[in-house]
């Protein structure tokens, strides 16, 4: 590969935050040593925090986008990690809950997470601060204009 095209991929931001994507996902599959994935991590997580709450609730929460959350909400009741049932405010939507098995994968694997979140931050050397600003503020923004 030509230097050229390889200095033009260090520094597209598209490209850096997809293979560090990769990075922290492959880091987070050997922590976790299962087949659970870190947005399925964040939904579980959001779930567990916000017992009773819908799909559109998740989804603002973790920022997953809606069909994306239906297929994950499906995949995590098939796993038996989440129950959906009818709400009783309104019989068109549905309310979710962790079940029983959720509760234990979400309690065994947060401190795993926990684990690689520190690894990324600590590979960042005294910047782990300023870096997760960034990309808060960039999710922030970047969503924003989507509207």
């Amino acid at each position: 590969m030509s230097k050229r095209h390889s200095n033009a991929l260090d520094r597209s931001p598209v490209h850096l935050l997809h293979r560090a994507s990769q990075s922290v996902t492959d880091l987070f599959s050997r922590e976790i040593k299962s087949d659970l994935t870190p947005r399925q991590l964040a939904v579980l997580t959001a779930v567990a925090r916000n017992e009773g709450c819908n799909q559109t609730d998740i989804v603002e929460q973790t920022g997953i986008d809606r069909s994306t959350m239906a297929e994950m909400v499906r995949r995590l009741v098939d796993k038996g990690l989440i129950e959906r049932r009818r709400s009783k405010k309104d019989t068109r939507a549905y309310v979710i809950k962790l079940s029983q098995n959720g509760q234990r994968i979400l309690k065994s694997a947060e401190p795993l997470a926990k684990r690689v979140d520190d690894k990324v931050l600590h590979a960042l050397g005294g910047r782990g601060t300023a870096f997760l600003d960034s990309l808060s503020l960039l999710a922030q923004r970047l969503e924003g204009a989507k509207a």
